[in-house]
């Protein structure tokens, strides 16, 4: 239980990050964030793994970049289900979505999470 509290905080902190980073990508406050996060975690574990699964042999050959994709649409998926959080087109997404991966990345090693 602690480590998916973790993890949710991490992402909402992610997305808040974000937010401040990449224009056209909004977050308007601590609240949306974390509903936010809730929403791109249920997602990104139902339609999101699916995805993913059916499109392993272009995950490979694109070396693992149109995962970056998937995560884009799913961004876009959350955003327009999340009020208060806005994705401003898909190359918006694409980019929050690489630098999200990068923002979380850094925050679990400084958490000293996996």
């Amino acid at each position: 239980m602690k480590y998916l509290l973790i993890q949710w905080i991490i992402s909402a902190a992610s997305l808040l990050i974000v937010s401040y980073i990449i224009p056209g990508f909004v977050v308007e406050g601590i609240g949306t964030a974390l509903l936010a996060a809730v929403i791109i975690g249920l997602i990104n574990a139902t339609i999101g793994l699916f995805l993913k699964i059916i499109t392993i042999p272009l995950s490979i050959l694109t070396f693992g970049i149109f995962l970056l994709v998937i995560n884009a649409l799913m961004l876009m998926l959350a955003s327009s289900i999340v009020p208060g959080f806005h994705v401003g087109g898909f190359w918006n997404a694409f980019l929050a979505a690489a630098v999200m991966s990068i923002v979380s990345m850094i925050l679990r090693h400084l958490l000293g999470e996996r």
